[in-house]
């Protein structure tokens, strides 16, 4: 089933995503300062006055996705995750930006109002992004040595692959480095960067 958000100003913002290839579809829906979360075998209400944090991140699910997630982390120390992108079966993925982005943007709102506590960021947990960039400059690294010993040495083959492959990486990585960069929003405010679906002027 398509991810579904509802537009219709007269409903309650709502958003349908299967986050995984198997599982069933988890449907959100704002209920005042409510977020209503029905997984299918139950149903779960979250005070959005709890929210103490709301991280935005970028978080490919294979390959050839703009994978995007929210992630709000409670006062109890539990988080609620949702995405983009969902699963239409083992290979086929469904996304709807401008879906996504409606029910964030109402959902971020809502937050700010029930919490103005609530910390808004951006990107990886700062030690997190740390690794990450260190462990991708060392692989593009490694792959221009592997590829320029292999042109000295006259193995164009070897050379032609290691440029691909490295460039290949650089296209994967890079975005996963500058895109989860981490930063502070103010309360309520959505990257355009790693919420998608922005109209265009």
């Amino acid at each position: 089933m398509q991810p579904h958000s509802s537009h219709d100003d007269t409903l309650p913002p709502t958003w349908r995503q299967r986050p995984k290839p198997v599982g069933f579809e988890i449907a959100y829906k704002l209920d005042g300062e409510m977020l209503e979360i029905d997984s299918t075998r139950k149903v779960d209400r979250v005070r959005l006055a709890a929210v103490e944090q709301v991280r935005f991140l970028y978080a490919p699910s294979n390959l050839s996705s703009k994978g995007f997630k929210t992630q709000l982390r409670l006062s109890d120390g539990k988080t609620i995750t949702f995405g983009n992108l969902s699963w239409r079966s083992l290979t086929d993925m469904d996304r709807d930006d401008a879906g996504y982005r409606a029910f964030v943007c109402a959902l971020a709102a809502t937050i700010a109002r029930a919490n103005p506590r609530a910390r808004f960021v951006a990107g990886k947990p700062f030690a997190f992004w740390v690794v990450l960039a260190g462990v991708s400059v060392l692989s593009l690294l490694m792959l221009v040595f592997i590829t320029g010993r292999a042109l000295l040495q006259g193995a164009h083959a070897i050379a032609l692959l290691g440029a691909l492959l490295t460039a290949a990486s650089y296209w994967q990585v890079m975005p996963m480095v500058l895109l989860n960069k981490p930063r502070d929003l103010a309360t309520g405010e959505i990257p355009d960067e790693l919420v998608p679906g922005r109209p265009a002027a």
